[in-house]
């Protein structure tokens, strides 16, 4: 299946001159390295490649060769393409603003690796038995011919490594580390990027991450662990929303959580959460209900809620997940 599906993706690829990739909202590792890796292979290709997100990529992601490409959407002006290919993105709406560049493109497709994609594209390669969405942009490229080469494989290498948290969460396998030994053999900095994705954070990223810390609750005998920030926890400590992406890995390390959730306030008033679970505790479609998605140990959503009631409304679902009441006995620690 995944093979046919990639080569009919290879195939719309082939017949294209002008392309535009495009990565999904609020961009996390797997979405930028697997549409650079793309782009940087199809540019080998001698294929005019524009690169879109809706928002910024994020600054620790900026090591990566070629980040600087990318555009907003609304940039494209006047432009037409021969074939738009959405990368990691679940649905339509995780493409957000890049959606309108299906009206400007002859013809579509998309790479992605999410269990609740409803192949919105022309062509489909979706295959959610892979770790990332990267593992199945390395398949296509070798299937197109592109030589890997040290910059293809950092950025295939960032987007394999963070989907499965460094190689730690329940969707690691067999096939990511036979993937990642491939990359290894292109002289990735391996320790440099190790450091810069996992571990080195700035004063203010600890400063705001202490906030979140401070703002813990424990629900249904501390099995669900929630957290929040406000708009001005980002403002007070200088910083932006995607510095509190992987905070919320930090209540599943607590023993004995099952579902862990943070929850943020954004510019506009609305409220992101991301929601974590460990297995067999699944929260993509406690996510799809309200409006989002994602995989089964990790989704996130948008609510249109003041940010103490977003709290109650996720926790309350975690806990009727869990199978326990539903009214929350939450305590702050």
């Amino acid at each position: 299946m995944r093979e046919q599906a990639a080569a009919q993706v290879a195939s719309a690829i082939a017949s294209a001159d002008r392309i535009a990739l495009c990565a999904h909202v609020s961009p996390d590792g797997d979405t930028i390295g697997s549409t650079l890796g793309l782009g940087l292979g199809l540019i080998q290709l001698g294929k005019a490649v524009t690169l879109f997100c809706q928002d910024k990529v994020p600054d620790n992601l900026h090591f990566l060769p070629g980040w600087e490409m990318y555009r907003k959407p609304e940039e494209a002006g006047d432009a037409s393409f021969d074939l738009l290919v959405a990368v990691d993105a679940a649905d339509l709406l995780r493409l957000g603003t890049g959606a309108s560049l299906r009206e400007i493109s002859r013809h579509t497709a998309q790479v992605d690796h999410h269990g609740t994609n409803p192949h919105y594209m022309q062509v489909n390669l979706v295959d959610a038995t892979a770790s990332a969405t990267s593992l199945l942009i390395f398949g296509l490229l070798k299937m197109m011919g592109v030589k890997l080469n040290r910059e293809i494989a950092m950025c295939l290498y960032t987007g394999i490594s963070t989907d499965t948290g460094n190689f730690s969460f329940g969707n690691t396998t067999e096939e990511a580390f036979q993937v990642v030994g491939e990359l290894m053999r292109y002289q990735i900095p391996l320790p440099e990027m190790s450091r810069t994705l996992f571990r080195e954070r700035t004063k203010a990223q600890f400063l705001l991450t202490r906030r979140a810390m401070d703002s813990i609750m424990f629900w249904q005998d501390d099995q669900v662990a929630g957290m929040k920030l406000a708009w001005k926890d980002f403002l007070e400590t200088g910083t932006l929303s995607e510095h509190a992406d992987t905070i919320v890995n930090l209540a599943m390390d607590i023993a004995g959580v099952e579902m862990a959730f943070l929850v943020r306030e954004t510019a506009d008033g609305s409220v992101k959460a991301s929601l974590r679970a460990r297995a067999p505790r699944k929260v993509d479609q406690l996510a799809a209900s309200l409006g989002g998605g994602g995989h089964a140990q990790a989704a996130g959503c948008t609510l249109s809620l003041p940010l103490d009631e977003a709290v109650e409304t996720i926790a309350s679902a975690m806990v009727k997940s869990l199978g326990s009441p539903s009214a929350p006995d939450a305590g702050r620690v």
